[in-house]
């Protein structure tokens, strides 16, 4: 089954919007690594909903676009030994770690 992000305003979740600063020549790395623990460790958590990865053209920035169905979700997962392990590893990759939760107030398309 696919899953794909689907922005909904009439659902209250918690997003949450990760930015790292990275060195340029350690994007690909850090991109790989929280794909990896997304599929080995995050998904897996209650109340996942998605993660997806975007990589600044810069090359020092990547976020981190998550959904999560409550923020005691999100927050149950920070406090898990392997999802933590993943984050320990993230931050030593990147030189700025800026994660904030937001809901979702007004999406646009064509």
């Amino acid at each position: 089954m696919t899953v794909t992000a689907f922005i909904d305003t009439t659902r209250p979740v918690a997003t949450l919007i990760n930015v790292f600063t990275v060195a340029a020549d350690r994007q690909d790395e850090l991109v790989a690594l929280l794909a990896r623990a997304t599929e080995e460790t995050m998904k897996h958590q209650p109340g996942f909903i998605c993660a997806n990865f975007h990589a600044s053209l810069d090359g020092e920035r990547v976020i981190n676009y998550a959904q999560w169905e409550t923020e005691e979700h999100y927050r149950a997962m920070l406090g898990n030994p392997e999802a933590r392990v993943h984050m320990d590893q993230a931050a030593k990759i990147a030189t700025d770690v800026q994660p904030r939760l937001f809901r979702v107030r007004s999406t646009h398309s064509v």
